[in-house]
């Protein structure tokens, strides 16, 4: 015990992990945004690391979650309830972190100080008994929360949401995408298996920089479907591209390393010094500028333009388990609207002959494929440069408009990846 503020050891990480739930759950925020506020008061970079895993893991796994809880109370607890927040806290350290039952309801009940402490530690044991006798225990895999999995079975069907329960459930990969003139022995002294001939590799999920050929930055961390936008632009030859929406770029350097001149464009300043470490570090070389898009255009049209536009990003709710509570069809028809604006706004910014990739980190269609037939249909100047298939990584295939779409049925056996929509366009001679 602490006794200097009467507050169980390991108390702190749980205030935090508690207002970053509240952040998500009531305010709407994702995990990101809340880090700095939630956890400004924490000095020790495990015990932030330990707040953002609780957290995200009550996020993952809530569904389940809320359901023992609510088997547990005689009327049911709001959803933003104090106390229903607290028994999350304490069952996910419980059930999922194996965190010893008195370490996380010693945690917990000060989290309602002055409020329902009996009602919450009474849950908590009646929920112990119960799966110390084997009568409650979580689901094989976390549900995908309900609004979101009504619009993906609209959209793709039972079986990708199944798949998408099952993503879930899994630690994400680590994916190292290497420099194009460094593949070779490192690759191969590390662990996993190549996914795209030897320039990305799957490791298990390790601490990135342990690894050898961080220092010396032989390579960065991308998940597979995001390295597909910049592929498909294959070898620049010196030739210029635009990357838009830069931050905090992999594409980028997945580009200078293929001998592309890069101009690199983001409007968010923190995630641009954490771009500049990473070049830094990687040894490439890129210009990068600061600027709304809105307000921002080039001196004259480049080569090609690669777009990783601003969307909902449901595709990549592995690693955020956050944005399947904040989003919904409002803020998806938002994000579309500004999609549509930046579609039009950079259309002139290609050569004639060069190329427009649009890349989202969506699931939507209404960010994805429908975004394309809009913009194709207002811009009679530019068509589908198809995707071959011998473009793309082993179980990965193009649509039949030759798009790309990743979804949660690929590579379930090697761990799944991110959901992305990715299409290139050719601006006509």
């Amino acid at each position: 015990m602490d006794r200097s503020n009467k507050k169980p050891t390991g108390f702190p990480a749980r205030l935090a992990a508690i207002r970053l739930l509240d952040a998500v759950c009531r305010r709407g925020e994702t995990l990101d945004q809340a880090m700095s506020s939630a956890t400004g008061s924490l000095s020790n970079p495990s015990d932030k690391s330990l707040a953002h895993n609780i957290a995200a893991n009550a996020l993952r796994w809530m569904t389940a979650l809320d359901a023992m809880i609510d088997s547990a109370t005689k009327n049911p607890l709001a959803e933003d309830a104090k106390a229903r927040m607290a028994l999350r806290i304490a069952l996910v350290q419980v059930l999922v972190l194996d965190t010893p039952q008195h370490a996380a309801i010693s945690t917990a009940l000060p989290l309602v100080q002055g409020g329902p402490r009996r009602l919450v530690h009474g849950v908590f044991s009646t929920l112990m008994r119960g799966v110390e006798k084997g009568d409650v225990a979580l689901p094989k895999y976390p549900a995908i929360p309900g609004e979101t999995r009504a619009r993906w079975r609209e959209n793709w069907g039972k079986e990708i949401t199944s798949a998408a329960n099952q993503a879930w459930a899994q630690q994400a990969p680590l994916d190292l995408s290497f420099k194009s003139n460094n593949v070779g022995e490192l690759a191969e002294e590390l662990e996993g298996e190549n996914l795209a001939s030897k320039q990305l590799r799957r490791l298990p999920s390790v601490p990135v920089t342990e690894l050898k050929g961080f220092e010396t930055g032989d390579f960065w961390v991308q998940d597979l479907a995001a390295s597909i936008p910049a592929r498909l632009l294959g070898n620049g030859d010196g030739k210029t591209v635009l990357d838009l929406c830069a931050a905090p770029g992999g594409k980028t350097m997945q580009l200078a390393s293929n001998d592309w001149d890069v101009i690199s464009v983001d409007n968010n300043k923190r995630r641009m010094e954490r771009f500049h470490d990473n070049l830094k570090r990687t040894g490439l070389e890129a210009q990068t500028v600061i600027a709304d898009l809105m307000k921002w255009e080039p001196s004259e049209p480049a080569d090609a333009v690669l777009l990783d536009a601003p969307c909902s990003a449901t595709g990549i709710f592995r690693r955020h388990p956050d944005v399947l509570h904040c989003i919904g069809e409002r803020q998806i028809a938002d994000r579309a609207e500004v999609q549509s604006v930046l579609l039009n706004r950079i259309a002139p910014w290609v050569k004639p002959g060069g190329f427009l990739v649009y890349a989202v980190c969506s699931l939507e269609p209404e960010e994805g494929e429908e975004q394309v037939a809009k913009f194709l249909e207002q811009h009679d100047q530019y068509e589908i440069a198809a995707v071959g298939p011998d473009e793309l990584p082993s179980g990965i295939t193009p649509t039949s408009d030759g798009h790309v779409r990743t979804l949660p049925t690929m590579l379930v056996d090697k761990g799944h990846l991110d959901g992305f929509f990715i299409a290139r366009l050719r601006r006509k001679e």
